[in-house]
């Protein structure tokens, strides 16, 4: 599996689930174009696997820009999503 996708409210959010690479980037591009044409959103956001993206990856974003502008769908573009930091445990005090 290439991407992930969910569609809420005509908003289509596709997830790189990892960078492309040669070989995978004319699949995923054909399943952003699929969902793009039977969906129809109004919004389109694209999370990047990571910061600093693939030439794959970077090409099939540029498709997605592409089909999106033909569409006059607005696209979003976003990095990776960082866990959040677990909470520090508090600071032991002790007894004077």
């Amino acid at each position: 599996m290439l991407i992930r996708h969910v569609l809420e409210d005509r908003v289509l959010h596709v997830t790189l689930l990892r960078d492309l690479d040669v070989a995978s980037r004319a699949a995923a591009a054909l399943q952003i174009e699929m969902l793009l044409v039977a969906d129809r959103p109004r919004l389109v956001r694209i999370q990047l696997p990571t910061s600093d993206p693939s030439p794959a990856s970077l090409s099939v974003l540029a498709l997605a820009r592409r089909l999106c502008e033909g569409l006059r769908t607005p696209l979003t573009v976003v990095g990776p999503v960082r866990p959040a930091a677990p909470p520090r445990p508090a600071a032991a005090h002790s007894p004077s």
